[in-house]
Parts: structure tokens; sequence; C-alpha cells
């Protein structure tokens, strides 16, 4: 019985669920102190206000925030896939929130100076943070530039490039670009009756069903196809893979290109389901990028338990808006997912000790096994 406890606790998949499962804990025991200090009479509701997020509504109610929370999970989830298609290939892709940027950028240009239709837009989008992933990839290989810095870097170019260009076409009543409902109808993606499911969320698309499949194709590039192991190959070791006969160059400029076009790709599919207008005037970059980080490592670096962490931290974001606000801020629960997050960062420390204990619980055996011998 025990033999097969450590051999359980040994896999690398029960591993990561295990400390994912951890950061998780402790991050929600954290928030509840911090709840706790600021008014403990109200603690206990408040954390369940979090958690419960759009359950907390009833009936049909619950459909329509559910819905909205799908919608805002869309580019959380593709984010974090981009996170985890640019480490297979040996890049920390900080820069995926300025990919991001480039693709609402090309999309909305589209759509509302050229009055495109959706699936032109989208290509447009995707293109366009595509190529701007790849100049991080092109600094890094033809320039010894470091892709942390250039992706650093090139997040604030994106930003205030996006503000320049999309001001010339914002709404003159305000900072936002004017709505797609309005001046093209054409631009927003299609339905096909899933609005229905969600008590009538106009924002609810294609986009849904499109990431689930996007993140379904992702594993099995990286995990069943030649293609996915020159990538890790090429991430792994460079040298190695070039001895291999393998185009370690182009592999690892496609890696960023590819990265570049899923992060670009979930700002598409935000802004064209018209449930955001861009601000010409912020000054902060787009948060979904840096949050798909932390969902790319609580999720194991898997598209599938991506999916799983990003709903989370989206649902306790939505969750935030539930609580009582004369005992506390909406911000409550963005606090308990940055203590998530930050706890992410400890993962690797979780993973280890589990991996020390299965070692050591697999040495006592062996001892126990050869003096049954002797």
């Amino acid at each position: 019985m025990k033999k097969v406890r450590h051999s359980f606790l040994s896999g690398n998949g029960m591993q990561t669920f295990l400390t994912s499962l951890l950061s998780v804990a402790v991050g929600l025991v954290l928030g509840y102190l911090v709840l706790l200090l600021i008014e403990p009479s109200g603690a206990g509701e408040g954390m369940t206000a979090v958690l419960s997020g759009c359950f907390a509504f009833p009936g049909k109610l619950m459909l329509k925030y559910l819905g909205q929370t799908l919608v805002r999970t869309v580019p959380l989830l593709l984010c974090a896939i981009s996170v985890i298609f640019a480490y297979s290939g040996g890049f920390f892709n900080i820069g995926v929130a300025g990919q991001y940027t480039v693709g609402a950028c090309a999309a909305l240009y589209g759509a509302i100076a050229w009055s495109l239709p959706w699936y032109v837009c989208l290509l447009l989008g995707i293109l366009a943070a595509g190529l701007w992933g790849g100049l991080c990839a092109m600094l890094k290989l033809y320039c010894n530039v470091n892709v942390v810095i250039s992706g650093i870097m090139l997040n604030w170019i994106a930003l205030y490039l996006t503000n320049w260009i999309l001001g010339g076409i914002k709404d003159p009543t305000g900072p936002f670009t004017p709505a797609l409902q309005g001046v093209n109808p054409s631009a927003l993606l299609p339905s096909l009756g899933l609005e229905k499911l969600f008590f009538r969320e106009k924002s609810v698309t294609i986009a849904i069903p499109l990431t689930l499949a996007l993140g379904a194709a992702v594993w099995v590039v990286l995990r069943k196809t030649v293609f996915g192991y020159e990538l890790k190959a090429t991430g792994h070791s460079l040298h190695a893979s070039r001895y291999a006969g393998m185009n370690e160059k182009r592999n690892l400029l496609l890696v960023m290109v590819i990265a570049g076009a899923l992060a670009g790709t979930g700002a598409v599919l935000l802004y064209l389901s018209g449930m955001e207008q861009w601000s010409t005037t912020q000054s902060a970059l787009p948060a979904v990028g840096f949050s798909g980080i932390a969902a790319a490592f609580l999720g194991g670096l898997d598209p599938f338990g991506a999916m799983l962490s990003a709903f989370f931290i989206q649902h306790i974001t939505m969750g935030g808006g539930n609580i009582d606000l004369r005992l506390y801020s909406p911000q409550i629960a963005d606090l308990i997912a940055s203590l998530i997050i930050y706890l992410c960062a400890f993962a690797g420390c979780f993973r280890l000790l589990l991996r020390r204990k299965s070692a050591l619980g697999r040495a006592q055996m062996s001892q126990k096994e050869g003096g049954r011998v002797e």
C-alpha cells in the first residue's frame, strides 16, 4: 500500500496538481487573514462572496454572469497558453502584454477605420501580434538582446504606439474607441446561438469554443508532433539541437511568432466580442498579460491545467464585486488572486519537497525489503 502511495506521489502530473492546489489553499488562507484584520465580523461572508463569484446570483442571472466570466477568461487563457508555448522553446515570454496590445490595436483599427469584417480583423490581429513576438526573438537571435529586457521594452512601445494609432479613430466624446455595435456590426464575432445558453448575454460568442480548441491544439502540437519535439529540444539545448540537424534559429523564431499570435488572438477575441473598448489614455499595460504568466505556472505549464487556473483566477476576480462594500474594497479579490499568483513562484519549492519526500519513502521501502530478503 505504501509503495502504491509513493509511486502515486512521484508522478510529475500529481506533483504539479498538488503544488498548484497548495498554492491556492495557502493564498485563500492568507486572504481570509487579511479580511480578518480589516473587519473580523464580515470575514467569513466576504470570503464566501469572493469564492462564489457568478454562482452567487440566482437562476438565469447566474448564467448571464457565468457567460461574462467565460468571455473574460478567454484572453487570460490565451495569454497563459502563449507563455506555455514560449516556455517550451526556452523563452520566458514577459512580452505577452505587448503582443496582446498589438493584436487589439490591429483588430480595432481594421474594424473601425477600414470597416473590415470580423474574420479579416481576427487575421489582422493575429498577424500583427505574431510579428511583434517574432521581433523579440530576432533581437535575441541576431543582436543577442536578453529576451526579458526586449520583452519589457517592447511592451511599453506597444502600449504608447497603440494609444497613438487608436487615438486617431477614438470617439470624440471620450478617450475610448467607439463601440463596434454602432460603427461596424460586421466586425463583431458571431455567436452561433451560444448567447441563448447564458440568458442572452450578447458578448458570448464563438470565442469560447475557439479558445478551447486552440488550447487542445497547442497540447497536441507540444506533446504529439515532431515539430513540438523539435521546439522543446531547441529550448532545452541550443547546441545539441544544432548538432542533431535541427534549424535552431528557425525553431526559436517560430516559437515566439506563434506565442505572440496566441496572445494577440486573446485580445482580438475580447474586443471583437463587443464587451470592451480600448482607452487611448491608459498608461498601464493590460494586466491580463501578466496574469497570464501566473495562470500558466499555476496550471503547471500545461494547456489543460491553464484552462482551470485561468477560469479560477477570473472567477474570484469577478467575485470581488459581490463583497460587502461597506466593509471591504472590491479590490480584495485582486489581492487574494495576487497572493495566489505570488505563491506560484514557490511552486517549484513545493514540488521539490514532494520529490524529496517521495524519494525518501522509496529508499525506506527498499531498505525494509532488503532486510526481509536477508
